[in-house]
């Protein structure tokens, strides 16, 4: 089944946008379990030309898949609006040409988006996704024969946080512990991030929420600084406002707009979100890639 909005699946997949890692790749597909009206579906996404083609797996409706997919890989956006909008821009009128196809990752589950985002902080794509990926291996459920879902937050808030502890309270260590997945200092962050999800914070009130209300709620988590919670809330939670700041957005930004001079990263994100409004979100991908793919981010390096 063809979804007609265009995407570039693989840069879309492969963009370290922290809602989840990139979905197991078989051949020219990419295959993931799903919670669809909370019954699994197992899909099978590829491309085909400048459109997603899909097949499932599972209890649920044609209608229900296109669903979930649409919103999974942002298919409702208009591309061509945002284009036409970098294109009246002098700062952003390329970004398009290295980033075409280019749409927002959303969160599948937003639990596991709120452990991505922590565990990505000062990590990189790599290591990060691999430690997700080894979590749900690990703790997650089995479903079709080998895919994993993220393990629930009850299971992380019970886990060990290394091997001492492990070691301390069993008698033996097996690995059963965060650390084993390579989440170094982030352990106790994860931990704590699961009890106050459990215990004392709805995921499902959210999004019910103002973007800066939501914002203040998940800066109360434990190792969520304001880049990782503005990560939660636009891969997680679909803050378009969002402007996600670190180090690299800062330089991308001083070059683009501000010469070069030093500016605090607070105040570059409060100028994404002035300046870009609801597109926000989106600029920020686009920059962000725009940078690795056209050279700037080598220059910014020196």
């Amino acid at each position: 089944m063809i979804i007609k909005a265009p995407i570039d699946l693989e840069l879309t997949q492969l963009s370290g946008q922290t809602s989840q890692p990139p979905w197991r790749q078989v051949n020219d597909s990419f295959r993931e379990v799903v919670f669809v009206n909370e019954k699994p579906v197992l899909f099978d996404v590829r491309q085909s030309r400048e459109y997603l083609d899909f097949d499932f797996t599972g209890d649920v409706s044609k209608k229900e898949s296109v669903s979930s997919l649409k919103y999974i890989y942002d298919l409702d956006f208009d591309l061509n609006k945002f284009y036409k909008y970098l294109s009246n821009q002098a700062e952003l009128c390329e970004m398009s040409e290295f980033c075409s196809g280019l749409r927002l990752f959303l969160a599948k589950d937003e639990f596991e988006c709120i452990i991505s985002s922590i565990c990505s902080a000062n990590n990189s794509i790599k290591r990060w996704t691999k430690s997700i990926s080894d979590m749900k291996c690990k703790w997650g459920n089995n479903y079709f024969d080998d895919f994993y879902t993220f393990p629930d937050k009850s299971i992380i808030q019970d886990l060990y946080e290394d091997d001492d502890e492990e070691s301390l309270i069993c008698g033996k260590c097996i690995g059963n512990n965060l650390k084993s997945c390579g989440v170094g200092y982030r352990a106790p962050y994860m931990k704590k991030a699961s009890e106050i999800f459990t215990l004392e914070m709805d995921l499902s009130e959210i999004p019910k929420m103002s973007y800066d209300e939501a914002f203040e709620t998940i800066l109360k988590v434990p190792g969520v600084g304001p880049k990782v919670a503005d990560c939660i809330l636009l891969y997680g939670f679909n803050f378009r406002e969002a402007f996600p700041s670190d180090v690299w957005i800062k330089r991308i930004v001083s070059h683009l707009y501000f010469d070069g001079k030093d500016i605090p990263v607070s105040k570059v994100r409060e100028f994404g979100m002035d300046e870009f409004g609801d597109n926000a979100g989106y600029v920020q991908l686009y920059m962000f890639h725009y940078a690795r793919m056209s050279g700037l981010m080598s220059k910014l390096k020196k």
